[in-house]
This record gives C-alpha cells, sequence and structure tokens, in this order.
C-alpha cells in the first residue's frame, strides 16, 4: 500500500476522487486511461508512462510533485503489483524524462507511436535466454559439461563481432560433443523462470493474447517452457544426440535474427492478429530484427544495441511492466 502521509499526491491519483491537483508547480488533470483514445489524443499528443514498484514510491511522489507544467495524468489499472499512471501533455517536457529518478525500481518510458490494444487478442513473442528465464542455457550446458571456459571464449568472440550468430552457435555446441544427454532434462528441471514471467503471461491470456517463444537456444528448454506456461507455440534449435550423448551439432534451419523476425510474421499471418497487435520483446542484438518487425518492439534489461533499435525498453522492473507498456 501506499503510504498514506507521505505520498498525498499519489494518493490522489490512485484512489482519491477529485479530478484536479493543484500544488506550487502546476495542476494536474486525471483521467480515465481509456480516454486518451477516444478524447485527448488530438490535443495531447505528448504523454509517457511511469512504471513503479510500491518500495519506490517516495522517489516518485518527488519526481511527479516537481513537474513544473500543468499535465494530464492516468492511473494505469493492471493486473499485477506494481504501479503505473500516464502523463500527457500539449508539448513535449523532455525535463520529465531528464529528471526521473535513477537506479530505482522504476521505468519512465516515452510514447511515441500507437500502443498495441490489451484488452484486444494480440501476440507476444519473446526470447527465451535472459528474457523469460533469468540464464543463458548453452551457458549452463557448457559448465554441466565441463567446458564453460571453452564456450565463455567464443561467446566473447561473438560479442566482438568476429563471428555472426550462427559461426558462434555451431562453434559453442561444438564444445559439447560428447557430454551426457542427461544434463538437458537436470537443466530442464531447474530453469529460473524470469521473476514477473508468470504474472505478465496470466494476464495477456485473460485477453486471448497468443504467447510464443522464439529463441537461438534449444528445443527441450522452449518445450517445457511451453507445456509448464500453457504457450500457444515455441521455436528453437535441435540438438543432435546419438547413442545418448550430445553430438556437438544441431540440425535443421538455425535459428537465427531472421528467422525470429520471421516467426513474428508467420504467427501473425497464422492466427489473424490485427495490425498494431504484434509485440516482440527481448533482450541481445540476435532480437533486433524480430522487434523491428513486430508493431511494438521492447527491450529487457538488454544490451545497447537493442536498446536502441527498440521502441520501448524495460531496464529496471520485472516482466511485469511490459502489460503497462500496451493500451487498454
Amino acid at each position: 500500500m501506499l503510504d498514506q502521509q507521505d505520498n498525498i499526491l499519489l494518493n490522489w491519483l490512485f484512489s482519491g476522487s477529485c479530478e484536479t491537483y493543484q500544488h506550487l508547480n502546476c495542476v494536474l488533470y486525471r483521467y480515465r486511461e481509456s480516454d486518451y483514445l477516444n478524447n485527448l489524443q488530438a490535443h495531447l499528443s505528448y504523454r509517457c508512462r511511469v512504471i513503479f514498484s510500491v518500495e519506490c514510491s517516495t522517489e516518485i511522489e518527488s519526481w511527479l510533485s516537481s513537474i513544473p507544467t500543468n499535465a494530464h495524468i492516468a492511473k494505469l489499472d493492471r493486473q499485477n503489483d506494481l504501479l503505473g499512471f500516464e502523463l500527457a501533455a500539449q508539448v513535449a517536457n523532455d525535463q520529465w524524462i531528464a529528471s526521473f529518478p535513477t537506479n530505482i525500481a522504476a521505468e519512465i518510458v516515452l510514447i511515441q507511436q500507437p500502443l498495441a490494444r490489451l484488452n484486444q487478442p494480440g501476440l507476444l513473442v519473446m526470447d527465451m535466454d535472459s528474457t523469460a528465464i533469468e540464464i543463458e542455457c548453452i551457458d549452463e550446458l557448457a559448465l554441466m559439461a565441463g567446458v564453460g571456459e571453452e564456450v565463455a571464449a567464443v561467446t566473447a568472440s561473438a560479442m566482438r563481432g568476429e563471428l555472426d550468430f550462427e559461426q558462434s552457435l555451431r562453434q559453442r555446441v561444438s564444445k559439447l560433443a560428447g557430454a551426457d544427454a542427461a544434463i538437458i532434462q537436470q537443466l530442464c528441471d531447474t530453469l529460473p523462470l524470469m521473476s514477473g514471467l508468470e504474472a505478465m503471461l496470466a494476464e495477456l491470456k485473460t485477453h486471448q493474447w497468443k504467447l510464443v517463444v522464439a529463441s537461438g537456444g534449444f528445443t527441450p528448454f522452449v518445450c517445457h517452457l511451453k507445456t509448464l506456461l500453457n504457450l500457444d507455440a515455441a521455436f528453437a534449435n535441435e540438438l543432435v544426440i546419438i547413442d545418448g550423448k550430445l553430438s556437438g551439432e544441431v540440425t535443421g534451419d538455425v535459428v537465427d535474427a531472421q528467422y525470429k523476425a520471421n516467426v513474428v510474421n508467420q504467427c501473425a499471418e497464422q492466427w489473424s492478429i490485427a495490425s498494431g497487435q504484434r509485440v516482440a520483446i527481448g533482450d541481445g542484438a540476435n532480437d533486433i530484427a524480430m522487434i523491428q518487425a513486430a508493431d511494438l518492439g521492447l527491450a529487457f534489461h538488454a544490451k545497447p544495441k537493442l536498446i536502441a533499435a527498440a521502441d520501448a525498453s524495460i531496464q529496471h522492473v520485472d516482466l511485469r511492466a511490459l502489460v503497462f507498456c500496451l493500451q487498454l
């Protein structure tokens, strides 16, 4: 719960009845989220969204109280424990972004395009490693197989731009040759889901969204997630196993950046997803094509290249923030 004494402005926003709030710097006019599309967007073209954990309410209260110009504000009601609101104004105000507190569990997201509608069917395509789950499966398999340092060296080479994704994948997988295939099931049994994943997916499911994982990782792990989370589809690379041992090879088409982008388009066509309702989220450079293929591309705790390519970035809170980046 918000602190009733210290967070007067936020308590007005989230539970008060008065339509306006006036303080020394400005007047805030409250509206309902749905009113923006219905009545306000023609007059208030600049808007941003703030998403935060209740533990950060004092910092958010202080920032909101410092806004120097009149603005319109709407609380964002979602089915999780994060809090959110939208600010809208007639003209851009970069000070809102520049003065936002850093290093707390809070995000400010500048809305620069029409948002996908949360309460209409849509498509979400997720990366797996370091997005849907907290680990990189290839690194964990390498550690279990006793070749962690060798695989890490190939990864470092790829990050320096010396290898493309397919080269990097094949070289890393080759280091696993001879490893007992039982390590795959061992890792499946302990996959750590990314914080906020289940709450985010549960809310999307209530609105008939299609949920997909597209990963440069491996099929046993995406299939495990598909079953565990009741996803609609999953795509990844297939490891070759011979006589209970990893051969050090993958078979079939490699799920690279373009393949992941194709997943967005093909799944949207398969399920007749309306224009504007395709969302993708990832963390690495291999996700750039995928998020650019989507109508809304989100970078999650991501590398700088992906942040630069994304429509919006989630850096300080968990996956529950995704639904606050959609429109009711």
